[in-house]
């Protein structure tokens, strides 16, 4: 799984975070020094099967945050611009010529492609969603990124020196949820699946 956009390796103990920014991990250690941080780590760890403490482990998932939250930016990005150009010609046309036909075959032909984009517009979001929101193993990098953020949150507000922000990624609103059936032995910590997010 190659970094999307800037191709420059990471140093050792960095992740992309927002931005395609490379910021350093903070050690597993700084976070434990807070003891309402720690318990929340365990908390996690318990319910979402994953060492929060353990930085190797930790840098993967956020290594694996940035390469879902980049693949869903490409998709949005292939989808909009297409989406955007071909819904102003059909606006376009329908300005300059669609709207002074008399009805008849060809301003039904205009407007049967007008719905049969429509259409397949919507398909394509669909599929779309589809593969990047609901893939299980992708969901539950997401858990477990939204959970490392609370425990982080909680240390920052304990007084640990976390830079603001860290570890810079909003929570996700949605498609975050934790299925332990897609955990198998043998995967990495956090890893998505075989292939990783696209």
């Amino acid at each position: 799984m190659s970094p999307p956009f800037d191709e420059r390796p990471l140093g050792p103990g960095t992740y992309r975070a927002r931005g395609d920014v490379v910021r350093s991990l903070v050690p597993g250690a700084v976070l434990a020094a807070v003891p309402a941080a720690r318990a929340a780590a365990e908390a996690e760890g318990h319910r979402l099967r994953f060492d929060f403490l353990d930085d190797a482990a930790v840098l993967e998932l956020l290594r694996l945050r940035h390469l879902d939250e980049a693949a869903l930016h490409r998709a949005g990005v292939r989808l909009g611009v297409p989406t955007a150009l071909v819904a102003f010609a059909l606006f376009a046309g329908w300005g300059a010529y669609a709207q002074h036909w008399e009805p008849g075959r060809d301003q039904y032909l205009y407007y049967g492609l007008c719905g049969a984009v429509g259409v397949l517009v919507v398909v394509l979001y669909a599929v779309t969603l589809t593969r990047h929101w609901g893939s299980r193993p992708r969901q539950r990098v997401r858990a477990r990124a939204a959970a490392y953020r609370r425990i982080a949150h909680l240390a920052r507000d304990g007084g640990a020196p976390l830079p603001d922000a860290y570890p810079h990624y909003g929570p996700y609103p949605f498609a975050a949820r934790f299925h332990p059936e897609t955990e198998r032995r043998g995967d990495p910590p956090g890893a998505p699946d075989g292939k990783g997010p696209r």
